[in-house]
């Protein structure tokens, strides 16, 4: 019987299972290259340990290893339901917060490793938790794509940490009870701009009229696997940075309150890097649970259930 740590947090609604013991060894060298091996060699753990029956579809995985750079207090690679993402800034939220939760840090700055480079994540007294993701910036303006059954549609492609196609929309309400068309329509854009000459975008965010006071935005962000973001989504919001800034339509240092479609909200922030921006995205985690995950091998669905 093979035995995996995990604790469980969410962040803004969108849930993280930080494990902390029994994964695989990936041994040693860059985040890339672990990330690589994990994929190559170890696919069947991320599904075990984020795929029904132990997860579902909206859990982030994030395996805690050795980082390269010993400046940073840990190295992480976050997986979802079907592979492996390049940064996730509301894990990165709920990865500081279980490390707090464990005492392994308090109140300050400290530096992560990831696939995609080194951040910087700041937890406050108060529990919020500031990161200053990876260089992000907006790589085509104005793409337009036929959408099957919705025509035309205009966005742009921008890199936060992941890739993402952002549309401003009109039509289906950004509600919870419009979540199944909202899916549709979005993966339908996915493909349309992947076959556009977009291939690397994996995340489409919508993003309309705000209902909570204070908010910029509400958007929809459809992740890789079909899953919906129920936070704002961390790397979605520092790519709408990147958008923004490119535009000029938000001055560095100034706030841009970004909410979910469940009402949860990030603050933005940016700084410019030359024709880049540097986001940080303030949230807050909570945690909620604390479990050892079992795999028994005589389980037909030991390594979870795989679309």
């Amino acid at each position: 019987m093979r035995r995996i740590t995990v604790i469980d947090s969410h962040t803004g609604g969108e849930p993280t299972r930080v494990v902390l013991a029994g994964g695989p060894d990936l041994g040693a060298g860059s985040l890339a290259a672990r990330r690589e091996r994990f994929q190559r060699e170890f696919d069947h753990f991320r599904s075990a340990v984020v795929n029904e029956p132990r997860g579902s579809d909206v859990v982030v995985g994030a395996l805690l290893v050795e980082p390269e750079d010993r400046s940073c207090v840990a190295g992480v690679i976050f997986f979802n339901n079907v592979g492996y993402l390049g940064m996730c800034g509301h894990g990165t939220i709920g990865l500081l917060a279980t490390l707090a939760h464990l005492g392994r840090l308090g109140p300050g700055g400290h530096r992560l490793e990831t696939p995609v480079g080194v951040v910087t994540a700041t937890l406050h007294p108060g529990g919020e938790v500031s990161v200053e993701n990876v260089p992000s910036f907006r790589k085509a303006a104005g793409v337009v794509v036929e959408v099957p059954g919705a025509g035309r549609v205009t966005g742009d492609v921008a890199w936060g940490g992941n890739w993402f196609f952002l549309v401003k929309h009109e039509g289906v309400p950004l509600t919870l009870a419009h979540v199944d068309q909202l899916t549709d329509l979005a993966w339908r854009m996915r493909c349309a701009v992947n076959a556009q000459g977009y291939p690397e975008v994996d995340h489409v965010e919508l993003f309309g009229p705000p209902t909570v006071p204070g908010a910029h935005a509400r958007n929809f962000v459809l992740c890789p696997g079909k899953a919906y973001d129920r936070s704002p989504c961390g790397t979605g919001t520092s790519a709408k940075l990147a958008c923004l800034a490119a535009d000029r339509e938000l001055a560095e240092g100034e706030p841009w309150v970004q909410e979910s479609i469940l009402g949860s909200t990030f603050t933005g922030r940016y700084r410019r890097r030359g024709d880049q921006i540097i986001p940080t995205i303030t949230g807050t985690a909570y945690v909620n649970a604390e479990s050892t995950q079992l795999l028994d091998e005589r389980d037909p669905f030991c390594w979870g259930i795989r679309g």
